[in-house]
């Protein structure tokens, strides 16, 4: 009796079970169905809604656009018509022409090496010609130019089939066209014609009549007193006492100051300094030796007999015979007792 009892207890829960896990699954299927259901709706509204935008805009611009009346297409009519009226036609033509010409000079089949010997040739007979008559650099520049133009029109006289006196011949005309005309700059570099320009010096002399340049400069500094015997644009001989590579004065007259206070301090076997002599220049002063005088060169020197170097300026025999010498003397110099 009881084991009949729990057997019908057992079978009435196991089918209690199964039917509540049933209807759970169900209820599962029918909410993911009802999401999905869901999503293609939601899907299908935003691709419509897409889609209706694309032809809706175009439909809606082109019932609303603005619409020109006649009188104002025949102004915009007229004003086209006027514009281009008013359109440079021949200078665009001549551009084009321009550049067609342009192109075709580029299109030139470079001068060969022997027509650069040639002409090369050429142009030294004549400037060996007029090199005979004169050594102007404005007669070799006419001289080569005047060729240039001589060639040129011989040349052109060739391409256009004419017959012509040259020395060219006609399938060397066309190649030569460009290079004696808009290239005859790079061409005659390219066969080393070079002539420099003539550079005319001319001095202008602006000074007063009697005014002697050499006695009117001032030297910088203190003034030189009356025992300092200065002498402007002079250089005297003598034997070193003081070197002036390695003395250097701020003027002429710390160094005649220099001179007088050695010849007072200076020992009974030394010699006493007679002669000071001063570069006052900037640029340094010229003397007849292997050194480089600078500026504020002061030279302390010693003679029985003060002897002259130079005075003034440098004679015309000696620049000539000598590099690099300078027309005026820049020395200062003097000769004091002692």
């Amino acid at each position: 009796m009881a084991r009949a009892e729990w057997a019908n207890y057992h079978n009435n829960s196991s089918s209690g079970i199964y039917n509540n896990g049933r209807g759970k699954l169900c209820s599962y299927k029918r909410s993911t169905l009802v999401v999905c259901s869901i999503n293609i709706v939601v899907a299908l509204f935003v691709l419509h809604s897409l889609y209706t935008s694309l032809y809706r805009y175009p439909y809606n611009d082109s019932t609303n656009a603005f619409r020109y009346t006649s009188d104002q297409i025949s102004k915009m009519k007229e004003s086209i018509r006027i514009r281009k009226e008013s359109e440079p036609t021949e200078l665009i033509k001549l551009v084009e022409e321009l550049k067609k010409e342009f192109l075709r000079e580029e299109r030139v089949v470079e001068v060969p090496l022997s027509l650069k010997q040639k002409i090369a040739d050429e142009l030294l007979l004549r400037l060996r010609a007029v090199n005979a008559s004169g050594n102007s650099t404005v007669q070799r520049a006419e001289a080569v130019e005047g060729w240039r133009k001589e060639k040129l029109r011989e040349v052109r006289l060739l391409t256009s089939g004419k017959p012509a006196n040259s020395t060219f011949l006609p399938e060397e005309a066309g190649v030569l066209v460009r290079a004696l005309g808009s290239g005859w700059a790079e061409f005659s570099e390219e066969i080393g014609l070079w002539i420099p320009l003539q550079i005319i010096h001319e001095e202008h002399d602006d000074k007063p009549e009697g005014v002697d340049d050499l006695d009117r400069e001032i030297l910088p500094g203190r003034q030189l007193p009356p025992e300092c015997h200065a002498e402007l644009h002079t250089d005297y001989d003598g034997a070193a006492v003081k070197w002036g590579l390695t003395n250097p004065k701020e003027s002429a007259y710390d160094c005649c100051m220099a001179c007088l206070d050695q010849a007072k301090m200076a020992k009974p076997n030394e010699k006493k300094c007679n002669i000071w002599v001063y570069c006052p220049s900037e640029t340094g002063c010229y003397s007849p030796d292997i050194y480089e005088h600078k500026n504020q060169e002061c030279w302390l020197k010693y003679a029985e007999q003060p002897k002259l170097n130079f005075k003034d300026i440098y004679p015309d025999s000696y620049r000539s015979s000598h590099r690099n010498v300078p027309v005026t003397v820049a020395w200062v110099a003097g000769v004091v007792s002692v």
